[in-house]
């Protein structure tokens, strides 16, 4: 018997940018699907917060954790000498606040960096509904593990690149902190002075200021305002790519 059947053909391969979108789109379902948890859980007490808000300040007495929903946050840690160091930058779905379990106060400033919400949770709440509710203490685990690691990849960072590399790794992890909240990296708006770069990064304004420019000249960002808050970044591959070629060794010189 003959076979009729038609041909099977192979579907098309999805494009780079469908498939990066796809996966953006799943992130944002989680986050959304972790916060929608952490809502019903512990039915957290809701505060808008405007650029310059301090959650809590270092030395302050430790009591509750705060989950953003929206915006963004950086952390401040203060020396006894006066010198500020930006040690942290925080996203939607980040926790706030896991510095001061241990001494029972918190141990560094937490500033808001634009309007947005967070969610303020007591800590004896939340102890007592992981107990009831496992999955909750899963993510409540979840979020110190990722911000253990986070911490650790960002020494790293300092301790081992170079200053342009330093700044084209910064703005990766921006775009993939974004990407893994469901929003768009192609552009993405830099919350912080080139001087806060420069300090999270241990850098002065200067050298962020040329790595910036560097970035921009090999084509791998580009600037969409005169302000040049405004980053765009057309593959966020291409910023992993120029770290590497920083960390390449120079090509030895025949004689």
């Amino acid at each position: 018997m003959l076979n009729t059947a038609a041909p099977s053909q192979t579907a098309p391969a999805m494009p780079d940018v469908a498939l990066a979108t796809l996966g953006n789109a799943c992130a944002g379902r989680q986050t959304a699907d972790t916060l929608k948890l952490l809502c019903e859980q512990l039915r957290p007490q809701r505060r808008v917060v405007h650029t310059g808000d301090v959650i809590y300040q270092a030395g302050e007495r430790f009591g509750n954790l705060y989950i953003l929903n929206s915006g963004f946050f950086k952390i401040v840690n203060l020396s006894a000498d006066g010198r500020e160091q930006v040690v942290g930058l925080k996203f939607r779905g980040d926790w706030l606040g896991f510095d001061g379990i241990a001494g029972s106060r918190y141990s560094c400033d937490a500033v808001a960096m634009d309007t947005g919400e967070i969610w303020v949770v007591p800590y004896e709440s939340l102890l007592a509904a992981c107990v009831a509710c496992p999955p909750l203490l899963q993510v409540l685990h979840a979020a110190m593990s990722r911000e253990i690691a986070h911490d650790r990849d960002s020494l790293m960072s300092v301790c081992t690149l170079p200053a342009d590399a330093r700044v084209a790794e910064f703005l990766r992890h921006w775009a993939e902190s974004l990407a893994e909240r469901g929003m768009r990296t192609d552009e993405i708006t830099l919350r912080m002075t080139r001087a806060e770069i420069g300090n999270y990064l241990g850098m002065t304004l200067e050298s962020v200021s040329r790595a910036l420019s560097r970035l921009a000249r090999d084509k791998v960002i580009g600037f969409a305002t005169k302000g040049r808050r405004d980053v765009q970044i057309p593959d966020v591959r291409a910023l992993t790519a120029f770290v590497q070629r920083c960390l390449a060794p120079a090509p030895t010189m025949l004689q």
